[in-house]
């Protein structure tokens, strides 16, 4: 790959064709070229373990696989196994599938501190639906979200809280509240104030930082003390933080969670989980009024079920968890040395849990700056790297993260001549990257 002029002909046509036919030209906007410097958006062909390929013919290593979906590594010979087996079989039927069956019983056993689960194919549905049971459980209409955190749903009732919040009734947005992380009295007032109106408390138990010691157990507190439902949101924390969540690791139970993302190693698969009574009110066995919690044709596709189960399967056999740790730290070392060795160690700064690692880029003035990320992410694409994060996979091995410190290293040369410069302008050959909650386009 040229280090100068990155010659991308072909994804470039393809990201145009793209935006003639898809609004945003991606179909999750973290995957929009806004995201990527000008020009050095790759569309790609196709992915093997930690490297994905192009359709201009350059490979990269990859972090932050499918937005952290893909833990395992592309095409993983146990999950695509047991896919295939199912594929002759059938994928969707008029009555559960026995897949079914031994999925849950899987799922259940892997993340013993749930009652019963339920299946959905994205996030967001399985977020919504903890939302709506807890609002049915406790006849309350406030949901209170955790600030500290970027995305919960696409439905209104989080949207609406962002810059993109258009075409969201304000009536809606207006019932919900925030609180911060790891700030159990603000939470506590919050709570107080709207006495008897809070369903729930949602929020990812630990992300770019660890919980306070004691503040995952006094939320726990919390909620049981006002009568509202503690949801976990652990699509990302789900396998990564153990084979049972972050609820596994810090050792409390949400009365409810969900996962994703990890769970079908790029296959769509989420789930709702938690306790019986709660889960039980969108089922048949009770004689409350019915929730109408998750009914989705392709909850329950064979294949992607599948998959949980081998994902799950592999995790535990071969400890994935402990291996994605350790190839976590491996990479933040590295990188915190090459960018103190360059002299920019206070500006290209490495955060979060060994096994899902961010990077914030950091100006003259220590302030995160959307052109530093630019020039970065752009010398690591010249050097065959594609890292929005450096989320890894356990497909990677000592030699991979051996050559991104390298890469990042020369990216921190060049880093520091900006800082010096007082103005990365001329590093950038274009506009510079963008946040996805942005109110005009």
């Amino acid at each position: 790959m040229d280090s100068e002029e990155f010659p991308l002909p072909l994804s470039r046509l393809a990201n145009e064709r793209l935006h003639a036919m898809v609004p945003g030209g991606a179909h999750t906007y973290a995957k929009g070229d806004d995201q990527y410097p000008e020009n050095l958006a790759p569309v790609i062909s196709h992915g093997q373990g930690a490297h994905v390929w192009d359709i201009d013919g350059n490979r990269y290593l990859e972090y932050g696989s499918g937005l952290r979906s893909v833990s395992l590594g592309h095409a993983h010979p146990r999950v695509i196994e047991a896919v295939r087996r199912e594929l002759d079989r059938g994928s969707n039927f008029v009555r559960p599938s026995v897949v079914e069956v031994e999925a849950a019983e899987r799922f259940l056993a892997t993340v013993p501190t749930a009652e019963m689960v339920k299946f959905a194919k994205n996030g967001s549905d399985a977020t919504t639906a903890a939302v709506r049971l807890a609002r049915a459980v406790t006849g309350r209409p406030r949901v209170a979200v955790c600030d500290d955190h970027p995305f919960f749903s696409v439905d209104d009732w989080f949207i609406g809280t962002t810059p993109m919040a258009a075409g969201i009734p304000a009536a809606t947005t207006d019932l919900t509240v925030a609180f911060p992380y790891g700030d159990l009295p603000v939470t506590e007032e919050l709570l107080t104030r709207h006495q008897g109106e809070v369903a729930c408390l949602i929020l990812e138990p630990a992300t770019h930082t660890e919980p306070p010691p004691g503040y995952l157990k006094g939320l726990r507190d919390l909620a049981d003390r006002h009568g509202c439902v503690l949801v976990f949101d652990e699509m990302i924390t789900g396998l990564r933080w153990s084979e049972a969540g972050a609820q596994g690791l810090y050792g409390v139970v949400p009365d409810l969670s969900t996962f994703g993302k990890a769970l079908g190693n790029g296959f769509a698969v989420s789930a709702l989980a938690g306790r019986r009574d709660l889960m039980e009110r969108g089922g048949l066995r009770h004689s409350g009024d019915r929730v109408f919690l998750l009914s989705t044709t392709h909850g329950a596709e064979t294949h992607s079920l599948a998959a949980a189960m081998a994902v799950l399967t592999t995790y535990v056999e071969e400890g994935i968890t402990a291996r994605l740790h350790a190839l976590g730290e491996r990479l933040a070392a590295g990188v915190r040395d090459a960018a103190d060795s360059m002299g920019v160690g206070d500006h290209l700064v490495v955060r979060g849990r060994a096994s899902n690692l961010v990077f914030a880029t950091l100006d003259g003035n220590l302030q995160p700056s959307q052109q530093y990320r630019t020039l970065f992410l752009r010398r690591l694409i010249a050097g065959g790297i594609l890292a929005p994060s450096f989320v890894v996979s356990s497909a990677l091995d000592d030699a991979d993260i051996d050559r991104t410190v390298e890469v990042v290293a020369q990216a921190c040369a060049v880093y520091r001549k900006a800082l010096d410069a007082g103005d990365p302008t001329p590093w950038l050959a274009g506009r510079p990257v963008k946040p996805v909650f942005r109110r005009l386009a």
